[in-house]
């Protein structure tokens, strides 16, 4: 039986130096309620709101939910109220602010229907910021700010207008979900939710026992549900992203976002390390958006930490305070006071996972993204498998080969992320490159060392022409090609120049995807540009692949930054499957990408019809002073 809904909100007044209103119920037009604590000065006054709305537990102390991470953040945000990427009220209440922090509808303390991502979290979190503006204690300006899963919400919110929201602060977070967090280039994007949503999420639901128990913050007030009862108040999330293939499916014109319609200020803070997520989310929310006063600040370093910098956190404060208190103590608030776009450089080898090295990368503002005098520069893939400036002379046609061997029904990851090693291909279709996995499902290709220092900042586009052969030791036709690109940055010496990924881990400059059944390119889309094609991604524009047929396809590799050192080399890679720097990302989906869909011989095609090459944002020496 479902709970009864009643009033459980508490109020300490006295353990903290701020007071303490814990489980305030907050109406939703559904007849059910939303719950939130409330952080606020214990001085009289109305003040300024900062507000999250999430599913990983308003309860759930950050000691508890990440015990190493907490460890490792800003010691001033180490409290017992600190919550995984959202604001810490001691910080904020003590600068004037209120924190308001909500569980979304059927997590922590709030019942509900748990479904994460949807139209019903949405408009819980619309709901939160007009509650908000409507209270005693409130300033009538609310803000939002948090990191991943709290700065992806801000963008759906913004663009619902709701009362009072006066600014965002979205620290690396999607703004595209089809795209970014569930189909990378129409590719299922499985191994991150697949831990990311027992442990995160479903871990908190809202009347599962035993979370008191398990440190994972308190029991449900109003007491714990049934086995069978807490399944029908969830949604496999899993199942509804495997049937969700294009972009017309329900689950995303629910929540497809109008990021033209912002017009807020925002300070929109992508990681250059986020090449899976995130980061290509805050440059098109950035650049997207209507807004007045917008600004694209990039950091580096892990997923968890760097929001909590002292750096970051003085940039956040004189932010919120110039457009929430109408204090500018910077700028933010004068057009053409604070330049639009705050670029970190990531020149030389500092290693991974190391804050204190990562500060050697310099920062340099600029006025607009894409920067300006970009000059976009073609290097041409060759048979030889080097990369070229000049455009190669390949009179008859060729080919460069690798295997494609999908995933099989009983296999949990793809080739070279945990999943028995594939059967070697047959001996008259060896593959022509060797993967870093040594399956042949990988083909590279490496410049020549660059003769002097070159910035690469921009949005990046391999344009490839591909087609798919049938593999004679597979009794099975193929029907799709799936295409993995990675940009690697090999130095001097040979060694790869690895950067820090999400959770600490060794990432390359760049990665990109593309599911070739959705090449079609849209070029009439007001927001196609050369250097980022628009697909429609929709059932109508799916094309088929046919055996043997080539197909010349653009694929998007996601926006990013490096300073190549004279001496030093890229590396272009091209796979059928994920490849290292790949972490937790994987796309290893059995249902997404079956193998007798995509058993085969995969292959690049040359010659005078087929030029295959990578388009880099190059800025000038002059311009990029490095």
């Amino acid at each position: 039986m479902p709970n009864t809904i009643r009033d459980i909100k508490t109020v300490d007044a006295d353990s903290y130096p701020y007071i303490f209103e814990q489980n305030v119920s907050i109406p939703l037009r559904s007849g059910s309620v939303l719950r939130c604590n409330v952080y606020r000065p214990k001085e009289e006054g109305r003040y300024p709101v900062i507000a999250t709305c999430g599913p990983y537990g308003k309860d759930v102390p950050y000691k508890s939910f990440h015990p190493a991470s907490f460890a490792e953040i800003n010691p001033e945000h180490q409290t017992d109220h600190s919550a995984w990427e959202t604001p810490t009220p001691s910080y904020w209440t003590r600068h004037g602010y209120v924190v308001v922090r909500a569980d979304e509808p059927g997590t922590g303390q709030s019942p509900g229907i748990l479904n994460v991502k949807s139209a019903a979290t949405v408009d819980a979190f619309h709901t939160v910021v007009e509650w908000a503006v409507e209270q005693p204690w409130s300033s009538g300006k609310v803000g939002l700010m948090g990191i991943s899963y709290y700065a992806a919400s801000q963008w759906q919110v913004a663009a619902k207008h709701p009362k009072g929201l006066a600014a965002l602060v979205p620290y690396e977070g999607f703004s595209d979900s089809y795209m970014e967090s569930t189909r990378h280039g129409g590719i299922l994007s499985n191994e991150f939710y697949n831990r990311w949503y027992p442990r995160q999420v479903a871990s908190n639901q809202y009347g599962l026992p035993g979370k008191a128990a398990r440190n994972w913050g308190p029991d449900t007030v109003e007491g714990d549900l049934g086995e069978e009862e807490l399944k029908d108040n969830r949604v496999d999330g899993l199942e509804v992203m495997r049937a969700a293939k294009y972009r017309d499916h329900p689950l995303f014109k629910a929540t497809e976002v109008d990021l033209e319609s912002i017009s807020v200020p925002v300070l929109s803070v992508g990681n250059l390390g986020g090449i899976s997520l995130h980061l290509r989310g805050n440059v098109l929310g950035y650049t997207r958006a209507s807004s007045e006063f917008k600004y694209l600040r990039f950091i580096a370093g892990r997923h968890d930490i760097p929001f909590y910098y002292p750096e970051e956190v003085q940039v956040q404060l004189s932010f919120l305070d110039a457009f929430l208190k109408g204090d500018d103590r910077v700028g933010w608030s004068e057009k053409g006071k604070v330049a639009p776009v705050s670029l970190l450089l990531r020149k030389g080898d500092v290693g991974y996972n190391d804050p204190e090295s990562e500060k050697a990368f310099k920062r340099r503002e600029e006025s607009q993204w894409p920067l300006s005098n970009t000059q976009y520069t073609d290097y041409f893939l060759t048979t030889e498998r080097r990369l070229v400036p000049e455009k190669p002379q390949t009179p008859q046609p060729a080919t460069v080969d690798y295997m494609a061997y999908g995933i099989a029904p009983d296999a949990g990851s793809a080739p070279g992320t945990g999943s028995k090693p594939p059967p070697p291909p047959s001996p008259e279709h060896k593959p022509s490159g060797a993967s870093s996995f040594g399956d042949g499902t990988v083909v590279s290709f490496e410049s020549e060392p660059f003769s002097t220092e070159t910035e690469i900042t921009g949005h990046i586009v391999a344009h490839l022409n591909v087609s798919v052969g049938k593999d004679s030791s597979a009794t099975n036709v193929p029907g799709e090609i799936d295409l993995f690109i990675t940009l690697r940055h090999l130095s001097a010496s040979g060694k790869e120049i690895s950067y820090t990924g999400s959770v600490g881990d060794p990432v390359p400059i760049a990665k990109g995807w593309l599911r070739v059944s959705l090449r079609k390119i849209n070029p009439d889309h007001p927001l196609h540009r050369p250097w980022l094609p628009y697909r429609d991604c929709s059932s109508e524009s799916v094309q088929p692949v046919t055996v043997d047929e080539v197909y010349p396809v653009d694929v998007e590799v996601w926006p990013t930054n490096v300073v190549v050192d004279a001496g030093a080399r890229l590396v272009l890679e091209v796979s059928s499957c994920d490849t290292a720097g790949a972490g937790i990302w994987g796309h290893t989906d059995p249902v997404d990408r079956p193998a007798d869909v995509l058993r085969g011989i995969n292959r690049i095609h040359f010659g005078p019809d087929h030029l295959n090459y990578v388009t880099l944002p190059i800025i000038p020496a002059a311009l990029s002073g490095a």
